[in-house]
């Protein structure tokens, strides 16, 4: 993994961990990154990730419904 130094307000420092999963979970959110590649980089185990995406407003299925009524419809 690449390390990145990220210059935050003093507020945000005190909650680094909960800082670096928000990150994560948006990076997850917008497909940037795998739920494992998310995890790991919140250093949680992925269910342990999975379960605290809804704390962030990131949904667990990251599958656009636009995709979901096409998929349905080869059916």
């Amino acid at each position: 993994m690449t390390t990145i130094t990220l210059q935050v307000p003093d507020s945000l420092g005190k909650h680094e961990h909960d800082t670096v999963r928000f990150i994560a979970a948006k990076l997850y959110e917008s497909g940037k990154l795998s739920l494992g590649q998310a995890a790991a980089m919140a250093d949680l185990p992925k269910r342990t990730f999975s379960e605290l995406l809804s704390d962030y407003g990131v949904s667990l299925l990251n599958y656009p419904v636009s995709e979901m009524l096409s998929d349905a419809e080869k059916i």
